[in-house]
């Protein structure tokens, strides 16, 4: 059997991609080796479950990192993959011994299986696909639901790792999650578990945002240059804001500019990051449009997570990655060490030698509408709302793709009436935070919150206004939902607005390949889930409040 995976918006036919390469670009080796990688997972998962203990840290963080590891577009590195699992059948080892001795358990195989040698590797993980959690399709469904938003989890866990703030409980649930895969349950108990996801997607989310905002303070409305400057530059892409702090002190003083692409340019908005003055703006724009924008640049570029499309040769020389990111062939950035930074003197020497990019755009991209600062003039916008200048907010967040269908979006901001405003936060903003749609008395119709793990600052935001209209149900708030999606964190962003009582959204381009037509037909009967039709459409009904 070739690769099948669906985990992504992009799943060929909108059933899954096989053969010997994914839409996303990743073989069929990497694919089934991150199969094997979650397999393991899995293994370490049971026997943490079978301690009755809670589960130490040094365990929690590598499931979430390994889920992090085989996320949409985050590391194409086959042999680093084999790392992670040769590593994973040690920490599940050391796991077996707390367990102790399991008289009458059932012991899945995923917690005994071990193989060092790489082509059976490949072998095995044949037999683990998405399509083996289970031989009924809803079940099969949901058990892949839930793994979705785990790996959606596990990368804001990371990054809030990163920044040196943990959760043990969502180090639990995650094993207790994984474990689940492995076991015969019923549509109730899985359901059950999903919607638990979606309230561990909120605490993860608010960790991260905690994390971000006490080290790099709260984001504050912004201009961020779109054109460059003389210097050679380094281009940074990604959402990791501990390795945009290392890379700024590390130029600081070397003449060496940095440059944000695509997800990173909410770094823009926070306080502590603008006091370096070698910071000048932001580069390009959303992810899948990379291969022209890495051309240009002409400097360096570090790739910090996802998003990581096939990299070509006349670039590749200056490309490098870090954290979770991997390529073959490209130059990795090792792990920091307890208490230091991590080493990019290589990527700083290179853009020594390279000319400053080339200019492909000017002007400004205004952001930085997090809860905090949009709490700050929220009398500003109830006055706006009571007065009929405001008469809804449409959150437009989630994640941007390649397909021409996208184009919806920017064409629902542009139908959308001038007394509507966006809410958005992720890399979907990119299809219409540069079109000139003005503003309301003041307050930009287009408000960005920042990273998709800021759309945690767009259901703050929702919830407080609830509070400040005297409202008992955020849906009664004039506030659409139009959410584009395309990987995992999309995944776990959309369990999180679920568990919050968010009903009604607007789900595209397409609706998961993964969720079965009878558990579609469930969240459409138990949350009003919609798919995405045609842009007028859409406007004429969420502007009727539908």
């Amino acid at each position: 059997m070739s690769m099948f995976c669906f985990q992504c918006q992009e799943a060929a036919k909108n059933v899954g991609c096989s053969g010997s390469r994914g839409i996303c670009g990743k073989s069929d080796r990497a694919s089934d080796l991150m199969d094997l990688l979650v397999f393991v997972l899995r293994g370490m998962s049971f026997y943490v479950e079978q301690s009755k203990q809670l589960i130490d840290r040094k365990y929690g963080i590598f499931l979430v990192q390994g889920l992090f590891a085989t996320i949409t577009n985050a590391n194409f590195d086959e042999d680093r993959i084999v790392e992670l699992i040769r590593k994973g059948f040690v920490l599940r080892d050391e796991l077996k011994v707390k367990a102790g001795p399991l008289a009458g358990v059932v012991v899945p195989e995923c917690a005994t299986w071990k193989e060092n040698d790489k082509e059976a590797m490949v072998v095995k993980s044949k037999e683990v696909s998405p399509l083996s959690y289970d031989s009924n399709e809803d079940l099969r469904s949901l058990k892949a639901l839930l793994l979705y938003g785990l790996k959606g989890i596990g990368a804001y866990a990371d990054h809030a790792h990163e920044l040196g703030f943990h959760n043990d409980e969502i180090f639990q649930f995650t094993a207790e999650a994984l474990a689940a895969i492995d076991k015969a349950l019923d549509a109730n108990a899985l359901v059950a578990l999903v919607m638990k996801a979606g309230e561990v997607s909120v605490k993860t989310m608010a960790l991260l945002d905690e994390a971000n905002t006490s080290r790099y303070g709260h984001p504050e409305v912004t201009k961020v240059k779109l054109g460059v400057g003389k210097n050679p530059g380094i281009l940074i892409s990604g959402h990791d804001l501990r390795d945009m702090e290392d890379l700024l002190k590390q130029t600081e003083g070397t003449g060496v500019d940095v440059y944000t692409h695509s997800e990173m340019l909410p770094a823009h908005y926070y306080p502590n990051f603008k006091k370096y003055k070698h910071f000048v703006g932001n580069y390009g724009g959303s992810w899948w449009q990379q291969d022209k924008d890495f051309e240009t640049f002409n400097g360096p570029i570090l790739m910090t997570t996802n998003c990581i499309i096939p990299v070509k040769d006349s670039y590749k020389n200056r490309m490098f990655t870090t954290g979770m990111a991997g390529y073959p062939g490209l130059k990795h950035i090792g792990p920091r060490p307890e208490g230091g930074m991590k080493d990019f003197s290589a990527v700083i020497k290179l853009a020594k030698t390279c000319p400053a990019p080339k200019e492909i755009e000017t002007g400004e991209i205004v952001g930085g509408f997090a809860h905090n600062q949009v709490m700050a003039v929220a009398d500003k916008v109830v006055g706006a709302v009571k007065a009929g200048k405001i008469k809804r907010f449409v959150v437009m967040a989630g994640c941007d793709g390649r397909f021409n269908s996208r184009k919806y979006f920017t064409d629902v901001a542009q139908e959308l009436p001038k007394d509507a405003v966006i809410l958005t936060a992720g890399c979907a903003k990119y299809r219409y935070n540069k079109l000139p749609l003005g503003d309301i008395d003041g307050i930009p119709r287009v408000l960005d919150a920042g990273q998709c793990n800021d759309s945690y600052s767009l259901a703050v935001i929702a919830l407080k206004l609830k509070e400040v209209f005297g409202l008992d149900d955020i849906n009664k708030l004039p506030l659409s939902f139009d959410i584009a999606w395309y990987e995992q964190k999309a995944v776990c962003v959309l369990l999180a607005l679920l568990y919050l009582g968010v009903k009604g959204i607007r789900l595209g381009p397409t609706l998961p390949a993964f969720v079965s037509p009878n558990i579609a037909k469930v969240l459409v009967e138990n949350f009003d889930i919609k798919p995405i039709t045609e842009p007028k459409q859409d406007v004429a009904a969420m502007m009727a409040g539908r």
